[in-house]
């Protein structure tokens, strides 16, 4: 069993390093797939419909001789919807429910207040205009994702959502579509890969510039991702699935090694860690662990993450391995045991926290209402998950009276000829000084 999944203890005394090795992950530039994704970047800005035409029909396989055919019209979505089988629509239908419900909390309003000499100050809040959304394509079928990245889109009043997912060799996946139709999407082209997502950053003749890219891809859709970040917004660039469980050893031991499944199924990179204080316990998850892969559908997958990246710890106890948590900052964070929400102050750093045994992580990919597109790789020491909030800007608001402009000019005055920037310091002088005496310069 120990090609299956490591053991280590925190008492070791080369733990420290040990965890940071297991810890270190970091998405490798790849020169070739960096020019090749600049060169594709290059060429959708420059030629646009006619680039991706041709990169569609080379990589997607899809031929068109308009962008517009590319473009899935609502009928379409709809008729997707209605297609699939009524169990999967309502359970579609549910978890839209969930998550608008979830993320209407998360809405921001603007709000003003007014000084005693009548200055008003404030905060206007606004939805962006345009948002693009990418969905990985083909017989992968992610429609939980457009429902994670669409609706909070909507809720936060984007005026228009633009979903674009390829479809290798003219594959189209209905549960994606009528996904997109649950959640309200706009507009859906059928294009993908590092042309789409400069087909959203630059625009096209058919495809408009958006304001933000959000949702998931591959090496090539994260390096354009990254290129095309400053003339676009994006969400995040993230990395491997992660999950850390932390378990007093009551749990059932197949439940804990099928929540670490459910990360380790993601991709070879994906990381599952348990941390508990009870050695006999972590000898029977091991155990589960042995009979359980056997039975994955994805178990060569799972094998390769859990040797890879995985492992199991010996804690001291619970306060340590809270500590460990925080050091880790994990994307997915399950607090397997008795009145876990005692503990949430000291949780620091996660992306989403899952509290008590019946909590396992895939409720919260799924259905549960917050947000799954979560921060990986550490990020979560200063990142959050998606929500409204990343669909909306704030611009500050200051109205001066006569009264308040006087005297918060002088202050100004003060400061900006400290700074030696003599136009700032008259044109505020102007609102307090006679006119004949007001912005003097010394030469």
């Amino acid at each position: 069993m120990a090609d299956i999944i490591r053991r280590m203890k925190s008492a070791d005394a080369g733990f420290d390093a040990a965890l940071t090795a297991l810890l270190n992950w970091e998405a490798t530039t790849n020169p070739t797939v960096s020019n090749t994704v600049a060169g594709v970047l290059a060429a959708i800005r420059r030629d646009g419909d006619t680039a991706l035409l041709g990169y569609t029909k080379q990589f997607d396989g899809v031929n068109a001789d308009t962008a517009a055919e590319l473009e899935i019209p609502q009928a379409r979505l709809q008729a997707a919807l209605l297609s699939i089988p009524t169990e999967v629509r309502e359970a579609l239908e549910k978890a839209a429910e969930r998550i608008r419900s979830y993320h209407q909390h998360q809405r921001q309003e603007s709000w003003s207040y007014t000084e005693a000499d009548g200055t008003v100050l404030g905060q206007q809040i606004t939805p962006l205009e345009r948002v693009g959304l990418y969905v990985p394509g083909g017989k992968a079928t992610y429609p939980s994702s457009v429902l994670m990245n669409a609706i909070p889109a909507k809720v936060a009043g984007v005026d228009e959502l633009i979903m674009v997912s390829p479809t290798p060799k003219g594959f189209v996946n209905d549960m994606v579509l009528a996904a997109a139709a649950i959640a309200g999407v706009d507009r859906v082209f059928t294009i993908g890969g590092a042309q789409a997502v400069g087909a959203l950053a630059y625009g096209t003749e058919t495809i408009p510039k958006v304001d933000k890219i959000v949702g998931p891809g591959n090496i090539y859709v994260a390096t354009a991702k990254r290129q095309v970040f400053g003339s676009v917004g994006l969400d995040m660039i993230a990395g491997p699935s992660e999950i850390l469980v932390i378990c007093d050893g009551k749990t059932d031991p197949d439940w804990i090694a099928m929540d670490l499944f459910s990360q380790a199924e993601h991709d070879e990179d994906a990381q599952s860690i348990l941390l508990s204080p009870d050695a006999d316990f972590l000898d029977a998850v091991e155990a589960s662990i042995a009979k359980l892969l056997p039975t994955s559908a994805r178990a060569d997958i799972i094998r390769q993450s859990l040797s890879a990246r995985g492992a199991l710890v010996l804690v001291k106890d619970l306060d340590e391995a809270i500590a460990l948590s925080n050091r880790i900052a994990p994307e997915h964070l399950e607090l397997s045991f008795d009145n876990a929400q005692d503990c949430l102050p000291k949780i620091r750093h996660a992306g989403a926290i899952f509290m008590g045994r019946y909590t396992p992580e895939a409720l919260g990919d799924y259905c549960a209402g917050p947000n799954h597109v979560l921060p990986t790789s550490g990020t979560a020491r200063f990142s959050s998950p998606l929500g409204v909030y990343d669909f909306q800007k704030r611009s500050s608001i200051i109205g001066c009276s006569a009264a308040g402009a006087a005297e918060l000019a002088k202050v100004a005055s003060v400061l900006a000829r400290g700074e030696s920037l003599t136009a700032h310091a008259r044109s505020a002088e102007y609102r307090f000084l006679p006119a004949n005496d007001a912005g003097q310069e010394s030469v």
